[in-house]
């Protein structure tokens, strides 16, 4: 891999994770958290061995679908809190969807059948 392609992935990395850590809004956090997927899909699958593509590719479907929780999380406390802040979680629907989708995000159990051996 092309070592400023390398640095750019790397720095786009930190500022995926920059822009979530300090976001107080849905959106911002959902934002950061899609560059950090588009940013680690690349590192995956430098190495073109088939093993490599297949982590990639259930990296990318568990990570959009984990996304789609998470905005959905969001909107469900949105319609029924009327604010998209991030401290504002009052709805148990949308606190269980939040916490499937990170779950899901960081391959904890039950959701690691995903996870790169």
């Amino acid at each position: 891999m092309n070592p400023y392609a390398k640095l750019t992935f790397l720095m786009s990395l930190m500022l995926g994770t920059t822009i979530t850590a300090s976001s107080n809004h849905w959106v911002s956090a959902w934002a950061g958290l899609e560059i950090n997927t588009l940013a680690i899909i690349p590192l995956i699958s430098k190495s073109h061995h088939p093993r490599a593509i297949e982590a990639a590719i259930k990296y990318f479907f568990v990570q959009a679908a984990a996304s789609t929780l998470l905005l959905f999380s969001s909107m469900i406390n949105a319609w029924h809190t009327g604010q998209w802040d991030i401290t504002q979680l009052n709805h148990p629907t949308s606190s269980l969807l939040l916490t499937t989708a990170i779950a899901m995000k960081l391959g904890l159990v039950p959701f690691h059948f995903w996870f790169p051996e």
